[in-house]
């Protein structure tokens, strides 16, 4: 999709929902028309006092009108807003659910060259200005344009055109002074949304960060960076409402030069008996009148500048394609051998290749151990075969089919996956645990709870498993988390369990016990686990020793120990240490 502008999204946006701007302009029309009638209502009634023509009963008929033609302005002003804030409303709603989607469909890649807070107040501040744009900018544009056309057709066609033009010759100079302003507002703008996407994404990394921040004591420096940014960011804003504010007194000098002009030459026809008293008050009326249109027309450029600000943020996002086609067409996947062909694979902006030539099969049912160095290569196999990247060399099959060929949705839900760094969400141990199965009852999430060793540290807890574990789990240890994440993985009944290093942050024992649970939990499951620790993957079918992205070694525990290489060296290592720690 190419770049699109601002006024393109808004005018999509508007065909899309035009029943609701049509009825805000039909509105906006009944509002112009009456404001303008108002004026030369009055006119008629000054010339009518002047002459004597006007008795009590007929004045007050003529002011009965006028207030009726007020209370009509005021409802037909209510409406409008009602009809027009509700879709500029939809369209903000719409941008935040296209934004969510693409970033669910990102992959990695983008995450990491994307902050977290900068994307926040792109799905906030940018989204509003947007918003403000489709919604105030559209009509208050299309009311001033309207207002401003009615009055300036009534001040010289009703009144007097020669009058009129010497009113309107300031305003050259005002349409001059609004097309530098705007440059200036733009750009302003665009300081402020970048400075305020910084501070947003400053603050996230200073809260999710608080403890560390604490523990090296930089409580101090990090609130003066703090108030370094807030300043920035207040300084950018301030420099944007001050050249918002110059609009004002160019439209206040216009006007009053106008004003001028308008009792010069209107006194003068007044004097020469070429105009009657009662029009030149109307005149006088209209002129102050069109204080709103040029009001508006500064108001519709400031938030279409900011609108134009906030969209070149967001556009490229919204454009961003996904890391990952999601090209597949199989909508299940067939459960079967499981094989890495020939695999080479290394991270963007990196010449060294994380993956060089790696083959293994398993077969169904069978576990993989996947073992090395750190910096290996190790948890990049279970990101290929999860599609969070594709392949530079070889391919990926399952069930005799190309993993690409699988719907991502269908991929990823056949497979239970366990990071190295387990998310938790701000809700409770359950919700946790449950959820990728929402409908799971209470037996079936305790049951997996005790088949990852969580469930006598959960029953520890004042509330047991409704117990909240705050923002990302802080209130549980990074065992704790963990088991949690594994608990997640082992009830749903997925034909693949992927464990990513996913007992690292527990200790022997309860390493032990979880292994010994998981014997039986992933029976008739092929699984894959990943883990610097070489007592996790003692029992698997098969092992094997990546090394520098290649495969060094390859066979069962016992095979790997008669040959004495790496993995044999390791295992005596984290034995011996294993004793010591006992001991």
């Amino acid at each position: 999709m190419g770049t699109q502008t601002l006024l393109q999204l808004i005018g999509g946006f508007v065909r899309r929902h035009w029943r609701a701007y049509v009825a805000s302009a039909l509105m906006l029309v009944g509002v112009a028309v009456l404001t303008v009638w108002v004026p030369r209502q009055v006119g008629r009634i000054v010339d009518a006092l002047v002459a004597g023509e006007l008795s009590g009963m007929a004045m007050a008929r003529e002011l009965a009108v006028l207030v009726a033609m007020g209370v009509a302005i005021y409802l037909l002003r209510v409406g409008w807003r009602l009809q027009l804030f509700a879709a500029a409303y939809r369209l903000g709603v719409e941008l935040r659910t296209r934004l969510y989607a693409k970033l669910t469909t990102q992959g990695p890649q983008f995450f990491h060259r994307s902050r977290t807070g900068d994307l926040m107040a792109r799905a906030t501040n940018d989204v509003d200005a947007v918003e403000l744009a489709a919604g105030e900018a559209f009509l208050a544009g299309f009311d001033g344009t309207l207002t401003l056309v009615l009055v300036v057709a009534m001040m010289t066609l009703g009144v007097d055109w020669r009058l009129a033009l010497v009113a309107l010759l300031p305003f050259p100079f005002m349409a001059w002074s609004f097309w530098v302003i705007s440059q200036r507002v733009h750009d302003a703008w665009r300081e402020s949304l970048d400075r305020f996407s910084k501070l947003n994404d400053h603050v996230q990394e200073t809260v999710a960060g608080v403890r560390t921040l604490r523990a090296l004591g930089l409580e101090a420096r990090a609130g003066a960076e703090f108030a370094q940014r807030t300043k920035a960011a207040a300084d950018s804003s301030f420099e944007a409402l001050r050249w918002e504010a110059a609009y004002e007194p160019a439209v206040g000098g216009t006007l009053t030069l106008a004003t001028v002009l308008t009792f010069g030459f209107g006194g003068w026809f007044v004097w020469q008996q070429q105009m009657t008293l009662g029009q030149l008050t109307a005149f006088t009326m209209y002129l102050g009148q069109l204080i709103w249109p040029m009001f508006a027309m500064g108001w519709v450029l400031s938030l279409i500048e900011r609108g134009r600000a906030a969209w070149a943020r967001l556009d490229p996002v919204l454009r961003e394609p996904p890391g990952i086609d999601d090209c597949g067409s199989l909508e299940e996947v067939r459960p079967g051998p499981l094989a890495f062909e020939s695999v080479g694979f290394a991270y963007p902006g990196q010449s060294a290749r994380a993956l060089d030539d790696v083959s293994v099969a398993v077969a169904p049912g069978q576990t993989l151990g996947v073992v090395g160095p750190t910096g290996s290569g190790k948890s990049t196999l279970a990101s290929l075969l999860l599609r969070h990247y594709a392949p530079h060399e070889g391919r990926i099959t399952w069930g005799g089919e190309p993993v690409e060929a699988y719907r991502l949705a269908a991929l990823r839900g056949a497979i239970a996956w366990v990071p190295q760094e387990p998310f938790l969400f701000s809700a409770s141990i359950a919700q946790n645990i449950a959820l990728a199965k929402a409908d799971a009852t209470r037996e079936e999430i305790e049951h997996a709870a005790r088949l990852a060793d969580l469930h006598h540290d959960v029953r520890r807890f004042a509330d047991g498993y409704d117990t909240l574990v705050g923002e990302r789990g802080v209130t549980l240890s990074g065992g704790q988390r963990q088991r949690v994440a594994i608990a997640r993985a082992l009830l749903t009944d997925t034909p693949l369990l992927v464990l990513d290093d996913a007992l690292s942050a527990v200790d022997t024992g309860t390493e032990t016990r979880i292994l010994e649970h998981l014997r039986g939990a992933r029976a008739g499951r092929t699984a894959i686990i990943v883990s610097h620790r070489l007592s996790a993957v003692a029992d698997a079918d098969l092992i094997v020793v990546l090394k520098g992205g290649r495969v060094v070694e390859r066979g069962t525990h016992d095979e790997l120990l008669r040959r004495d290489g790496w993995y044999a060296a390791q295992w005596r290592y984290q034995q011996l240490e294993a004793s010591l720690d006992a001991a």
